[in-house]
């Protein structure tokens, strides 16, 4: 039986749930202190990492469930005991759920989506959809944005999409914290998007689409008209992972594979101020043989 998307609808769905959470963990672990997942009879939501561990703990849940068992602590080494080499050790505590524990789960869930960084792909053309159909299943909140309503159109991934006429004002008015990707069909409009995320000195990563002969013009361009701005801390090219390949689906795997390592770093983790907020001032991370 699959498990319905969202915590919510899954605790609606179950009259009988184990939460699973993850108390204390010593080592290596699959995941961290606080991790969280939920068992019925004949469905699951979340994880606690997979292998043995989880399932060592899904069988436990399930016996609760049938024995009419309340609360269980687990201690389990991640060793060779059952099977999985971590070399740490985890603590769980098994607990079945009354109704306002469903409530107050549902609350965390809630908080925890609200607290998502934001992901702004500004151009929503074949990259920038590309990048929405990954983005669409990571622990961010990507919002798509172009100018062009046709485009915008074409975009089937589960985002949120905007048809700005002044793009940069979504740049503007975006969260602390933020990460901003620029690949728009104007290069003159990715220089002003650019030079407004670089502006506000606040983000977790500006990217921009393009070469490095474009990062010196961008250079050159914030110098005259932006009051000497620097772009040090602009990755362009994006994705430079030394792939040949460049198909857009490519391109937005190695684009959203440096975001997400830039939104999940530890200086990402411990920026953290507000309730929706990621907030990464003055971390980016170098890229080999770029000047500013």
């Amino acid at each position: 039986m699959a498990a319905p998307g969202s915590l919510n609808e899954f605790l609606s769905a179950q009259r009988r749930v184990i939460r699973v959470a993850l108390t204390r963990v010593r080592g290596s672990s699959p995941r961290n202190e606080g991790t969280e997942m939920f068992v019925a009879p004949k469905a699951l939501w979340g994880t606690i990492g997979g292998g043995q561990l989880e399932f060592i703990a899904i069988n436990a849940a399930r016996d609760m469930l049938r024995d009419g068992t309340l609360h269980q602590d687990l201690d389990v080494p991640l060793g060779p005991e059952i099977g999985q080499c971590c070399g740490g050790r985890v603590e769980l505590k098994l607990t079945r759920m009354r109704v306002s524990d469903k409530w107050a789960a549902t609350e965390r869930a809630t908080r925890r989506e609200e607290a998502l960084p934001h992901v702004y792909v500004m151009g929503a053309g074949h990259v920038g959809r590309a990048l929405a159909n990954q983005f669409q299943h990571l622990p961010v909140r990507c919002i798509l944005v172009d100018t062009r309503a046709d485009e915008v159109d074409l975009c089937t991934a589960n985002v949120e999409t905007r048809v700005s006429a002044i793009p940069e004002a979504e740049i503007w008015s975006a969260p602390k914290g933020s990460a901003f990707i620029i690949l728009t069909h104007d290069h003159g409009l990715d220089f002003l998007l650019a030079s407004a995320a670089l502006e506000r000195q606040d983000a977790a990563y500006v990217g921009m689409i393009g070469s490095a002969t474009k990062r010196v013009k961008l250079r050159n361009w914030a110098h005259k008209n932006c009051d000497g701005q620097s772009i040090e801390h602009l990755n362009c090219p994006i994705g430079a992972s030394g792939s040949r390949d460049k198909r857009p689906s490519v391109i937005a795997a190695f684009v959203v594979a440096e975001v997400m390592a830039d939104l999940t770093s530890e200086t990402a983790a411990t920026a953290l101020t507000g309730a929706n907020q990621a907030p990464l001032e003055g971390h980016h991370r170098d890229r080999k043989g770029r000047t500013a």
